[in-house]
């Protein structure tokens, strides 16, 4: 990673791409996740909630940049460009490895210290989708027309249905946690010891089939940056713009019918409902910002936006550090501070929030500074 100086920057993509960051470390640092408003939860399974939208606008927004970056691969050799492009696609999915190996070492009951078992490392996650998700979008970018990208999207997204629809186990249903087509696939390739249990059993939300359709999203936010940048300051390309979030949001309709909406799952009626959301909220933000000339209030979530993947680093850093940190009585920090004050002060899902927003408070001081200083963290 190295510091930058912002330059040629698109103040709606900031606030965009900052405003899913700062939700992002709400929703993942619920002070108590039991007692946290359900807007601030993921759906359980089918459905769809506000915290559902965060990962796949990271996605669009990652594909929104890509469209102001590959403006400068036309002046780059093809081997630089493909050689830039698999660089950071190997460091941002390394990043997201150790993020989960993260503190590498722990006490022995015996004494003295170990290093944490390779062997039973979750390799896939947020980062490592984001990671495949940008490398594969870019490739078919950078090497294919823009009608052969679009009808390769299609393809990864029935393809995706039908694999889904005939790869499950005998005896479970094509849509169930355990036993669907991801699912034998992840146990295949990664084994259980190399997945999410947070569902408490062996499973990978973030999985190698569910990626596919995850590309979609990125690509969905490339073309829309490319367009917004050509049409995006005119009323008739920003009335294009909704009209297009609108249809996405009503092929969601028609598919969950079909193939529900699940995140866990990343289907294909996820994928519409969240790039039809995403479409609506970025013309909002253009209108407001570029229309209107409303910027006074931008500049919090442009402080998460200018450096999006060191504070979320961060945040997952920081959040991990607390739950080792002893607190009183035998608990943890995080459970110690949120018995003592927050939820001694604030009982149920306010004290929760107001956890949430104090952590949140902490990674965007830090980008203030790091703002202030003009440094840029990219990979």
């Amino acid at each position: 990673m190295n510091q930058l100086t912002a330059s040629n920057r698109s103040l709606p993509l900031d606030i965009f791409r900052g405003m899913t960051i700062c939700f992002m470390i709400i929703v993942n640092n619920n002070g108590v996740e039991e007692l946290a408003f359900s807007p601030l939860k993921h759906a359980h399974w089918n459905g769809f909630t506000p915290t559902d939208l965060v990962f796949p606008s990271f996605l669009f927004a990652v594909g929104n940049a890509m469209s102001f970056a590959m403006k400068k691969f036309e002046s780059m050799s093809t081997g630089a460009v493909v050689a830039k492009i698999l660089k950071r696609t190997f460091l941002i999915f390394l990043l997201g490895y150790l993020m989960y190996w993260f503190p590498f070492v722990h006490h022995n009951p015996d004494g003295g210290w170990a290093l944490n078992p390779i062997d039973h490392t979750r390799i896939m996650g947020v980062l490592q989708r984001i990671a495949l998700c940008y490398g594969i979008a870019s490739l078919l970018i950078y090497f294919t027309s823009v009608r052969t990208v679009w009808v390769i999207s299609a393809l990864l997204l029935i393809s995706y249905w039908v694999i889904m629809a005939v790869g499950h186990a005998p005896g479970a249903g094509p849509f169930e946690m355990v036993g669907n087509a991801g699912y034998r696939l992840d146990m295949w390739l990664l084994g259980e010891h190399h997945m999410y249990h947070g569902e408490g059993v062996a499973f990978e939300p973030e999985g190698l089939l569910s990626t596919l359709p995850g590309i979609v999203n990125v690509v969905a936010g490339y073309y829309a940056g490319v367009f917004i940048s050509k049409h995006g300051k005119t009323y008739e390309g920003l009335t294009k713009l909704l009209l297009c979030g609108a249809g996405c949001l009503f092929a969601a309709y028609v598919l969950n019918f079909f193939f529900p909406v699940n995140k866990k799952l990343w289907t294909d009626s996820f994928v519409f409902i969240t790039v039809g959301l995403d479409l609506i909220l970025l013309s909002f933000l253009i209108y407001i910002i570029d229309f209107r000339q409303k910027k006074a209030w931008t500049g919090f979530f442009s402080v998460f936006g200018k450096n999006p993947l060191f504070i979320y680093l961060l945040s997952e850093l920081l959040a991990e550090t607390l739950d080792l940190l002893p607190g009183a009585g035998g608990q943890d920090f995080k459970e110690w501070v949120n018995g003592g004050f927050y939820q001694s002060w604030f009982p149920g899902a306010f004290g929760s929030l107001f956890y949430s927003l104090t952590f949140m408070l902490i990674c965007w001081l830090v980008g203030l500074i790091l703002d202030k200083k003009k440094i840029y963290i990219r990979v």
